[in-house]
């Protein structure tokens, strides 16, 4: 009996996160300085995550959390990407403050980490296309992994990559 696409969609997407990760990993990174937190919900997170969205709808007046969350339930495979926010010692004031020094006495962003965050997300959704893989970018997913410090409270920014194979992308007809 010939194996059904249920079990090569999952297994085929396991893989495609797998390698979405090894993309992100070896994506450039400003001074050679990796900063990235990468990994895949288990489905015990997965289920965290769905919820802290629907919270952050309710709580935060986004909508868009709440569809999100019902979209990624018919996902088996969510990559998530993280950056740390460590400043690189550069003192070139794109964050807005003169020194690296005076912005760790901050809140604030060094300016390079969203930058690399940025090259990694397009790394791994870059290989996530060569595979055919619908994806989406989701600050929804990355705004609940930040609530609940699943990639650690050292993070400051994350966003959510979830993954299907259906016969109509999920993430297209989103209202």
């Amino acid at each position: 009996m010939p194996l059904k696409f249920n079990k090569i969609q999952k297994s085929g997407l396991k893989n495609v996160a797998e390698l979405m990760c090894t993309a992100a990993r070896t994506a450039p990174k400003t001074r050679g300085r990796d900063h990235l937190v990468i990994a895949t919900l288990t489905k015990e997170d997965k289920k965290k995550v769905i919820s802290r969205m629907k919270t952050i709808s309710r709580r935060d007046g986004r909508p868009s959390c709440a569809r999100d969350a019902e979209n990624i339930k018919r996902c088996d495979n969510i990559v998530v990407i993280g950056v740390k926010n460590e400043p690189l010692g550069l003192n070139c004031g794109f964050c807005g403050y003169p020194t690296c020094k005076a912005l760790s006495r901050t809140r604030g962003i060094c300016s390079y980490n969203p930058m690399d965050l940025g090259i990694a997300l397009g790394s791994a959704c870059a290989l996530a296309s060569t595979f055919h893989a619908d994806n989406r970018l989701m600050f929804s997913i990355g705004k609940a992994c930040l609530e609940l410090n699943l990639l650690g409270k050292d993070v400051a920014q994350v966003i959510g990559i979830p993954l299907s194979a259906t016969g109509k992308n999920v993430f297209f007809d989103r209202d």
